[in-house]
């Protein structure tokens, strides 16, 4: 076996023994170094062939770079993408008892002309609240805003009739289970004629332009009526007419401390049990 060179100094064509290190040029008397390329090894162990030049650092970038393709590759063909994040609702079905539960809905509006602005910070500061001070775990926490990534969390009328569901799935007693909400309030004719002043308060969901508002009989009938004895909810509705947005049966008189039927004015309520 011959190594072929090329004389650095006259680029004469050199051939050499393979067991050679340098070689002298007989035009220009060059004394010529011999740089053997070595040959890459086979791993049998693995099964694939390890470049040669790469070190143990450049090999383990290298498959930070490209990923472990033992790992990535399997009989089953899945795809490599990682897995989303997980929320409370892929539990849904199989839901666990959970003592402490929260739904926080923050609604910005931001590609409207009446858009809030505030509304995700106090999500956020809410959620830090009921985490750091009152023991609410994460995963049972389901934060609505309109930069969530989880098409599920985006605060349509859909998505927030879908998480009051969820809040009150399965409850027992003892259970305490919050309800936050951060946006635009309205209010709109009563057409069941059970409202005193002759209106429904109403939140308003990123679509209800197009999906139309949630009026204060539905919320009753999905968050309160489903209640077990014992299960205390704490209701904190930040928006305008949300006095009886709950459509108790009657309101508390903060000047006069006292229950009253259920009125037309606003009163905020924080604490709700039944």
């Amino acid at each position: 076996m011959v190594i072929k060179i090329v004389c650095l100094r006259c680029r004469q064509k050199l051939t050499a023994p393979a067991y050679a290190e340098k070689i002298t040029c007989p035009q220009c008397g060059e004394l010529n170094p011999i740089i053997k390329k070595p040959s890459p090894a086979t791993s049998r162990e693995q099964g694939k062939i390890i470049p040669p030049l790469i070190g143990k650092s450049m090999e383990k970038l290298r498959k930070l770079l490209l990923g472990n393709t033992q790992r990535l590759s399997g009989s089953s063909g899945s795809s490599s993408s990682p897995p989303s994040k997980l929320c409370a609702l892929d539990h849904s079905v199989n839901q666990l008892p959970a003592k402490k539960r929260a739904v926080l809905c923050g609604v910005s509006y931001k590609k409207w002309k009446y858009k809030l602005k505030g509304t995700i910070n106090d999500v956020m500061n809410m959620k830090t609240l009921l985490t750091q001070t009152y023991g609410f775990l994460e995963r049972n926490i389901l934060v609505l805003t309109e930069e969530e990534s989880d098409t599920r969390l985006i605060p349509t009328k859909a998505n927030i009739e879908n998480c009051l569901k969820w809040l009150v799935n399965g409850c027992q007693k003892g259970d305490s289970l919050v309800f936050y909400y951060s946006g635009h309030g309205l209010r709109q004719p009563d057409f069941d004629d059970d409202e005193l002043d002759g209106f429904d308060e109403t939140i308003c969901p990123v679509d209800f332009l197009r999906e139309g508002m949630i009026v204060d009989n539905d919320i009753y009938a999905t968050i309160v009526k489903p209640l077990s004895e014992g299960v205390t909810l704490h209701a904190i509705v930040d928006a305008c007419h949300s006095g009886t947005i709950l459509d108790l049966e009657h309101v508390y008189e903060r000047d006069k401390r006292e229950k009253k039927n259920k009125w037309w004015h606003s009163v905020f309520y924080k604490c709700l049990r039944r």
